[in-house]
């Protein structure tokens, strides 16, 4: 199904914010954009001029007349510029009953001035009450709760907390207004947190984030992600089209996203593969700078730490394997079939041996990371997607082909890792990571929207784990 999700919200002449960026983010998340206006705003990347807000009257028609007529599958609030307009969006949204409804609170701009007036504060409060996900900044979540913008982390969990409590709903918390190194995201309800990290990119293309970011949360909601899948998957997106958006060029003050970053020509035209990859730069940046592999690129690895790292490999290794053969079940054809059940044979022989061989008979007990990766990739099998199982199982592959290629510039026949760099470097394992390359490519093109954003989920929760995987301590 193609979610239709309509936008209620302001307007931006300047294409970077409002009604506009709704529907560029609805659009490439898969979904159909509708858009109902609430105010025509005078606006550009410099700030706001003057706003002109229409009679609540025609608002309502403008409801009225895509309800009437149109199966709604969620609902973005935005700019609700008085309470009697909040008033009349709340009656139409008890009439009409949308299965999914996220409020994104226009309530303070990022100079701190206050938007709104204090009856549509109190209005908007009130909303909260009604609505499946709210999506406040630092300084809106101050305002909700009746309490000073938190500076922390822990401050701003604490007021997602309350105001998931307060309104029996969730919250979306967003940590782009703190300061500090890392920009954190959490989706948070009165009894769990679940937090999202990111990392905080320095440019001005940001104007537009907090209308993308709610209007993409309805649109992978209604595609039938949970919330904190839809922020996983949003985020990442997010991200990439903050970073491409100073190759825009628009406007001379705090310019707009890219949203349709994921569709230009200055990523590889290859397929979905190398969109994940580049997604992934980070963890990888990651990888290659961990103690574990300096270590092993220079031949100084504790072997204590070695011998614990493949005894967990090995226990990872006879659970993979029954993945690889899942995938080998699930595939629609013989090759395919073929082809994972020999890399299925070759993770519990090949590679299994050569871990067992350095071990000299030490049984281990699998560690907490170890059950977590393997647990995820139980959990992406058990979907019974083939689409999303191989996706979840190619960073095994791709991570240590990337590895073994560059630390084979380190290889020679003295080196005390020799066996280990050799079998990560060898052509045939190349061959096979081209080979699940050139299959998830084909997979994905065959997959739905919401079957894609799972795909992306799985393959970068993997991704996750293998540094995790490197990180771990031993004990």
């Amino acid at each position: 199904m193609i979610p239709r999700v309509l936008s209620i919200a302001g307007t931006d002449p300047s294409g970077g914010a409002g009604i506009q960026a709704d529907l560029k983010s609805i659009g490439t998340l898969g979904g159909y954009g509708m858009a109902v206006v609430t105010a025509l705003v005078a606006q550009n990347t410099q700030g706001v001029r003057t706003v002109h807000v229409p009679p609540v009257a025609f608002l309502v028609e403008q409801l009225d007349a895509v309800s009437d007529d149109v199966r709604i599958d969620a609902v973005k609030l935005g700019m609700l510029h008085s309470a009697p307009l909040i008033a009349a969006v709340a009656d139409w949204l008890a009439r009409t009953h949308p299965p999914i409804c996220v409020l994104d609170p226009v309530m303070v701009a990022t100079s701190g001035h206050a938007l709104i007036d204090r009856q549509a504060t109190e209005a908007i409060r009130g909303l909260c009450d009604h609505v499946d996900l709210v999506t406040p900044n630092i300084p809106e979540l101050g305002v909700l709760v009746d309490a000073p913008a938190a500076t922390t982390w822990d401050q701003a969990v604490a007021q997602a907390k309350a105001l998931a409590t307060a309104s029996r709903t969730t919250v979306l918390l967003k940590g782009g207004h703190l300061v500090a190194e890392d920009c954190p995201d959490a989706i948070v309800t009165a009894n769990d947190v679940t937090e999202v990290a990111g990392r905080r990119i320095a440019t001005r293309a940001t104007h537009g984030t907090g209308c993308s970011l709610s209007s993409a949360m309805a649109t992978l909601a209604a595609s039938g992600l949970s919330w904190p899948d839809a922020l996983a998957r949003a985020k990442t997106w997010l991200v990439g089209a903050i970073e491409h958006g100073a190759a825009l060029d628009v406007g001379t003050g705090n310019g707009p996203v890219d949203h349709f970053h994921e569709l230009r020509p200055h990523l590889p035209a290859t397929g979905w593969c190398d969109g994940a990859w580049k997604r992934t730069a980070d963890l990888r940046a990651r990888v290659d700078a961990c103690a574990f592999v300096s270590g092993l690129r220079s031949g100084r690895l504790d072997p204590a730490r070695f011998r614990w790292y493949l005894a967990q490999d090995a226990l990872y290794l006879s659970d993979y394997s029954r993945v690889l053969a899942r995938a080998s079940v699930l595939a629609a054809s013989a090759a395919e079939q073929a082809f994972w059940a020999q890399c299925a044979v070759t993770a519990l022989t090949t590679e299994a041996e050569l871990h067992r061989s350095r071990l000299d008979g030490i049984h281990s007990e699998p560690a907490a990371t170890t059950l977590a990766y393997v647990n995820h990739l139980h959990a992406v099998a058990g979907t019974g997607s083939y689409a999303e199982v191989v996706a979840a199982v190619l960073p095994c592959f791709w991570l240590y082909a990337d590895l073994g290629r560059r630390l084979a510039a380190a290889d020679h026949d003295a080196h005390p890792y020799h066996d280990w760099l050799g079998t990560y470097g060898d052509p045939a394992f190349e061959e096979a990571t081209r080979t699940a390359i050139a299959i998830t490519d084909r997979a994905a093109g065959n997959a739905d929207t919401a079957q894609r954003a799972r795909m992306t989920l799985g393959f970068e929760r993997s991704m996750r784990h293998e540094l995790e995987f490197f990180l771990a301590p031993t004990r």
